[in-house]
């Protein structure tokens, strides 16, 4: 079975920062083994379907039937070595190990909130058809769910089919790290950046965009993005993952992509005041990222 066809944007913490019982769990976690970050997506697909097809089933991964959290949840958890950064002049990474909490029942809690808000109300109660699963209820329960995360945001937000394009002005883009060929054929494309890069980065982005084109769209993204990045310890790092979007891709593909490099440029073209070279930039990044587009309406 392929990978969900799903993008991630992860901040990993060090340990250090976390507060007690979470740090001991999480130590305990680490001291079981580390996870693996390539097959994350194929894992809370996993949870999510157990979740659906217990009796009773669960509205949420990691919770009981009553909606209480399941004391049988596992705590996932990605860890990475510092060493696996790119140094930067300019920034500090913690000491390891950085930690990055896969946050899987707060997550659902907020996909959960975001379909409500967006599906009619035929969808909606279909999808919640059960004893008790009311629209009101149901958003309520995960609202709630949200309003308990430790550190009150989440480590993880994700995107599927594509990789939001404002995502590409918070990485360097020689930071990419392009994996092909491995044994098992899993291709992986990812970027990491110390937080301190990334927030100087996503301020500058924001307030390029917002002068040139308004606060909404892209420049709302960048907004919102750089507001969730100030939840974390300021010696985390960030990363950008295709996840399993790189099934949708050939090797020259992925060689060929300068999606980070085209972001960058528009970046430095608005401050410029070049509107023609943002037009040309702008199609390359079309065209790229259509491919997928259409994919998505065909499924």
């Amino acid at each position: 079975m392929s990978r969900p066809f799903v993008a991630y944007l992860r901040v990993y913490e060090p340990l250090s920062s976390f507060d007690q019982p979470l740090a001991a769990r999480l130590s305990a976690r680490l001291a079981a083994g580390p996870l693996i970050r390539i097959a994350m997506g194929e894992r809370e697909r996993e949870l999510w379907l157990r979740s659906q097809i217990a009796v009773p089933s669960r509205l949420l991964p990691g919770e009981q039937s009553d909606g209480r959290p399941s004391p049988r949840a596992p705590l996932d958890v990605l860890v990475l070595d510092p060493a696996e950064v790119p140094p930067s002049p300019t920034a500090t990474v913690g000491e390891g190990p950085l930690v990055c909490p896969l946050d899987l029942r707060p997550r659902a809690a907020a996909a959960l909130v975001g379909f409500l808000a967006t599906s009619d109300a035929v969808l909606s109660e279909a999808t919640l058809a059960g004893p008790g699963r009311t629209v009101d209820a149901a958003r309520n329960h995960a609202a709630e769910v949200m309003s308990q995360l430790a550190g009150g945001s989440v480590h993880v937000i994700s995107s599927t089919w594509t990789v939001p394009l404002p995502w590409f002005a918070l990485v360097e883009p020689a930071e990419r790290q392009l994996v092909l060929g491995s044994a098992d054929g899993r291709r992986e494309v990812f970027w990491r950046s110390p937080m301190a890069d990334v927030r100087r980065r996503t301020a500058r982005a924001h307030a390029v965009v917002k002068d040139t084109i308004g606060e909404d769209g892209p420049a709302g993204i960048l907004r919102d993005t750089g507001r969730w990045l100030e939840n974390f310890h300021p010696h985390s790092v960030v990363e950008l993952d295709y996840g399993g979007l790189v099934q949708l891709l050939d090797e020259d593909e992925l060689r060929a992509d300068t999606s980070a490099q085209d972001v960058h440029a528009i970046v430095d073209a608005m401050a410029a005041g070049k509107v023609e070279e943002v037009g040309v930039l702008y199609e390359r990044l079309s065209e790229f990222w259509g491919g997928l587009a259409a994919r998505e309406r065909a499924n």
